[in-house]
């Protein structure tokens, strides 16, 4: 799965909880100058449920008439691309999620008992607090955390270390994913670091991440650590 080998590969990017899609404005034209070409889905995260999200997630990937897709999910998006593999068998490609729960989220939780749920929406069911589609390991999926907790998280009493501000780095593992990486940003900046934008393209590439050190790719069964 080479994008410099011939035609550009597809990358469809799904953004995250109150975005509007142009916060993966940079993210995507660093994958570009990787050889990929970026597509940004843009959903409404609060007014409808990350399933009914992925039903549009799936018509959307529908209009690439290529033998490749990827996708690449900042935090709630990651959860609306498993929500997408459980509705629809998608063509090969590989997954990247950013910052993504994959495992209930305490922030979400926390706001959700303190009676804050205006702000959470829709993204709460089968979403944010759990319940998300189990990955199945039918493609590739690398997860990276951030660990520079500056963010929300930090008002929030229990949100464990290392996190980035918002999500915990344990909350990303996916189990039966094919890789982890912990990086030093925030939740915010995982769509902005250069060095993601790199970790992200090497996936899509190689399946897997590039560990300092040559580390092997992380099996989730067998649990991660972030140094």
């Amino acid at each position: 799965m080479n994008a410099r080998a011939g035609a550009r590969e597809p990358v469809i990017l799904v953004h995250g909880l109150w975005m509007p899609g142009f916060d993966m404005t940079l993210l995507r034209r660093r994958l570009q100058t990787q050889g990929y070409e970026g597509h940004v889905f843009r959903y409404a995260s609060l007014r409808r449920t990350p399933r009914d999200n992925a039903v549009r997630l799936a018509a959307f990937a529908e209009r690439f008439d290529t033998p490749l897709l990827h996708f690449v999910g900042h935090s709630l998006g990651g959860l609306v691309i498993r929500h997408l593999f459980d509705y629809q068998p998608q063509r090969p490609g590989r997954v990247v999620t950013l910052g993504t729960p994959h495992r209930p989220s305490h922030t979400a939780q926390l706001m959700y008992r303190a009676a804050l749920l205006p702000l959470l929406g829709m993204s709460i069911d089968q979403g944010l607090i759990g319940g998300a589609p189990a990955w199945t390991g039918s493609h590739p999926l690398g997860s990276i955390a951030g660990t520079l907790g500056i963010g929300l998280g930090r008002l929030l009493p229990g949100l464990a270390k290392p996190n980035d501000g918002t999500v915990a780095a344990g909350e990303t593992e996916c189990p039966g994913m094919t890789d982890h990486l912990c990086l030093p940003v925030t939740h915010t900046g995982l769509l902005f670091s250069s060095t993601v934008a790199e970790q992200t393209a090497t996936f899509l590439r190689e399946g897997r991440f590039q560990h300092q050190g040559g580390n092997p790719p992380i099996n989730a069964n067998n649990g991660f650590a972030c140094l």
